[in-house]
């Protein structure tokens, strides 16, 4: 089992790869955006199946912890890149 986990991975490094150079090659900002929310993505399965792999279950709580900063983090730099502002009033 842990050879299957091993192999699942490597293949979240290569998406996570993948996704590091549509991040630098995207023409536009929104599929740069776009490229760092996966690798995000993929950085929280990431530390899930090695937090798996070793036996350490805090490893689970980083990732929630992590997920929640990714999807916080794409909300505020989409709405900054929309309104030119990050503040409430401002529209």
């Amino acid at each position: 089992m842990n050879a299957y986990l091993a192999i699942g991975l490597l293949g979240i490094l290569v998406t996570m790869t993948l996704a590091l150079v549509r991040a630098t090659l995207g023409p536009s900002v929104y599929d740069r955006i776009l490229a760092v929310n996966t690798f995000g993505t993929a950085t929280v399965l990431f530390i899930s199946v090695l937090g798996f792999l070793t036996g350490r279950p805090d490893f689970l709580d980083l990732a929630l912890l992590y997920a929640l900063l990714n999807f916080i983090g794409t909300i505020a730099i989409l709405k900054y890149f929309k309104h030119g502002s990050l503040a409430a009033g401002e529209d």
